[in-house]
């Protein structure tokens, strides 16, 4: 069998065809896939950009597969059609490749972003982030942050601790996902960071709807009237006032109509569903699960499996590292383990 070692003529076009391609269709202020701007630079692939590449890389990373078992709102859920972190994931960017590509702007960039941004999220969704800060300020005096975290999965836990060597502007926009963090200093990562908020407020409505959490006449009546009463046509309300926005502004930005009704709901949201009483009530059960965990291990880092995170790293680290990876049922195996005694045999 012939083994291919040197690039054919299709893929030593392919880097000055891409690069024609986006000064003739991409908005001027797009980002641009070449040059990669990597932490340590490596040769280009001969048939994907830069940024392509790094979307491949996020998708085949074990942090990208434990998605599918890490809460988005509702605990390890039986029914079969609830959100999952992974689930969020995927329309979190198909949303915003909607959007890059109604203002010529990067899709592959705003891919990989999306795809890699909730990649450093904790078992159990919010409260399990909430829990697990509280546990590194009260222990460590250090914050615990998802879109920081995230950042480290990419640059330091995943491929065995040698990370993915993403391209600056995939972790920029990584990094700056969330509300709390500095904004990412390219259009296709502010895409991101506001789609993230219209996908999750929408979708979780669904899934609390049909959880039987809310009713859909609970719903607070003007966001509802500006946006729309079914999620479809809300998402779809948002999307297109952010694309017609900031085609004019030449920024990232929201119809001040659309983005104050976005924020009415989304503190309802907050009221009745992430911080209702059927979230309260499993919170003491999730910080109890996490807060054992939690101590246990600092209590005893030697049983931390194959040295607890990256070489090097503080106990702090480690442990923070090791429960952020858990999913949620993995997360309850390991409190089982600890807590629950064994049947002894007859």
């Amino acid at each position: 069998m012939d083994v291919v070692t040197a690039p054919g003529p299709v893929a030593e076009a392919f880097a000055a065809r891409q690069q024609a391609w986006e000064e003739q269709h991409l908005s001027p202020l797009a980002a641009r896939s070449y040059p990669a701007r990597r932490r340590e630079p490596e040769p280009d692939c001969g048939l994907r950009t830069p940024l392509q590449r790094d979307r491949d890389r996020i998708v085949h990373s074990k942090a990208f597969r434990r998605l599918k078992h890490k809460t988005q709102v509702f605990v390890a859920p039986e029914g079969d059609h609830y959100r999952t972190r992974l689930t969020h994931t995927l329309e979190v960017t198909q949303v915003s490749r909607t959007v890059a590509r109604a203002l010529a702007l990067n899709e592959d960039l705003t891919e990989a972003i999306g795809l890699g941004h909730d990649l450093g999220h904790p078992p159990f969704g919010h409260i399990g982030e909430s829990v697990l800060d509280a546990c590194v300020q009260e222990r460590f005096g250090r914050p615990f942050r998802h879109f920081e975290h995230s950042l480290r999965v990419v640059d330091v836990l995943e491929n065995d601790g040698q990370g993915l060597n993403l391209d600056d502007d995939v972790r920029d926009g990584i990094l700056g996902h969330s509300s709390r963090a500095p904004v990412p200093r390219t259009l296709e990562g502010a895409i991101v960071r506001i789609v993230d908020r219209v996908a999750y407020l929408n979708h979780d409505i669904d899934d609390a709807v049909r959880a039987g959490i809310l009713r859909e006449e609970d719903l607070p009546a003007e966001p509802i009237a500006v946006l729309g009463d079914v999620g479809s046509h809300r998402i779809d309300a948002l999307v297109h006032d952010l694309v017609e926005h900031s085609a004019r502004a030449g920024a990232i930005v929201q119809g001040e109509r659309a983005g104050r009704a976005m924020d009415e709901l989304r503190t309802f949201m907050f009221d009745h569903v992430y911080l209702g009483a059927a979230a309260r009530r499993e919170h003491a059960k999730i910080e109890h699960v996490l807060r054992t965990l939690f101590d246990h291990f600092t209590g005893d880092p030697e049983r931390l499996p194959d040295g607890g995170g990256a070489p090097g790293a503080d106990l702090a680290q480690r442990v923070t590292d090791y429960l952020a990876g858990m999913t949620d049922r993995y997360c309850i195996r390991i409190f089982e383990a600890l807590t629950v005694p064994e049947a002894f045999a007859l």
